[in-house]
C-alpha cells in the first residue's frame, strides 16, 4: 500500500523554474511596458531595498570554454518589496530604470500568491514574453536577409 504524502509534500510546488521566467522576462521589459500591460492599481508594498543603481563586473570566457576574465563593468538596478500581505518580490535588471525595477519586484512578489497568478499571467507575462518572441525572431529574419553564401573556389572549377 502506498505511503500517505509527507505535509512537505503537500505544500505549494517548487517555483523556482516560473520565477526565473517570469523575472526574465520582466527584466527586459521597460517600465511602460509592464504599466501598460497592468489593468487595475498595483497591491499595497513597502520598499525593503531600493531601487538602487550600481555596478557589476561581467565576466566572459574566450571561446565560451577558456579561463574567464573581467569584461567590464555595467550598470544595474535593484529593488526588493514586501506586499502588505506579506509576500516578498525582487527584481535585478540592466540599466537605470527604477521604476521598471519597483514595478518588477511588486509583480514577482504578486505572482508568488497562487490567487493572483493565474490572471497576471495571462494579462502581464504572456503578452511580454510574446512580444519579446516576436522581436528576436523579427531580428532573426533581419540578420538573414543580410546573409551572404560563399562559395569556394574549387566549385567554380
Amino acid at each position: 500500500m502506498p505511503e500517505a504524502p509527507s505535509p512537505a509534500s503537500l505544500s505549494t510546488p517548487d517555483l523556482t523554474a516560473d520565477r526565473q521566467s517570469w523575472l526574465a522576462i520582466l527584466a527586459r521589459a521597460d517600465a511602460a511596458t509592464i504599466a501598460a500591460r497592468l489593468d487595475g492599481p498595483l497591491p499595497e508594498f513597502a520598499r525593503l531595498r531600493g531601487p538602487e543603481t550600481g555596478l557589476v563586473m561581467i565576466r566572459g570566457r574566450q571561446g565560451g570554454d577558456g579561463a574567464a576574465f573581467n569584461l567590464g563593468e555595467t550598470t544595474v538596478t535593484r529593488c526588493s518589496v514586501r506586499l502588505a500581505e506579506g509576500g516578498v518580490g525582487h527584481a535585478w535588471r540592466l540599466g537605470r530604470d527604477a521604476r521598471a525595477a519597483e514595478l518588477s519586484a511588486v509583480l514577482d512578489a504578486a505572482l508568488q500568491d497562487p490567487a493572483r497568478r493565474p490572471a497576471l499571467m495571462r494579462a502581464v507575462i504572456a503578452p511580454l514574453a510574446a512580444a519579446q518572441a516576436e522581436a528576436v525572431a523579427q531580428q532573426a529574419r533581419r540578420a538573414a536577409a543580410t546573409r551572404v553564401k560563399f562559395f569556394t573556389m574549387a566549385a567554380m572549377r
